[in-house]
């Protein structure tokens, strides 16, 4: 896992979201994104853009989070790529789930478009401490 973090391939089908999301976290962030509105476009871009961090909306049509990270995990180039899941659903029980999948945690939705940022880095910080 690179030390620092600077590149985020981010899967969401929401367009609202997405739009969101991609300000905070590159305009206010400054980390360079690679969008996809799908888990298939993911899959498909993800190995050339060579991402430090996978964020992943967990409820998807066609491929939701987790399967889209398994077929990313297929791929040499993401074996190893940490995740952070996005979702609504943050009961223990789900979360425990999505960590048991790999995740380094779970940002809740609805997140603040002003803290989406720092929350993913503190999420890289702390597991990278």
């Amino acid at each position: 896992m690179p030390l620092a973090l600077s590149t985020i391939l981010y899967v969401e089908d929401e367009p609202d979201i997405r739009t969101v999301a991609r300000l905070a976290l590159e305009t206010v962030g400054g980390f360079t994104l690679r969008v996809c509105g799908s888990g298939e476009e993911a899959v498909e871009a993800g190995p050339a853009f060579k991402p430090d961090l996978l964020l992943l909306d967990v409820m998807m049509p066609g491929m939701d989070g987790p399967t889209t990270l398994a077929a990313l995990r297929e791929n040499p180039a993401l074996k190893e790529t940490p995740v952070i899941f996005m979702t609504a659903k943050v009961q223990p029980s789900e979360i425990q789930r999505y960590r048991d999948l790999g995740a380094l945690d779970v940002i809740a939705k609805p997140f603040d478009p002003m803290t989406l940022a720092d929350q993913v880095r503190n999420i890289w910080k702390r597991v990278n401490a």
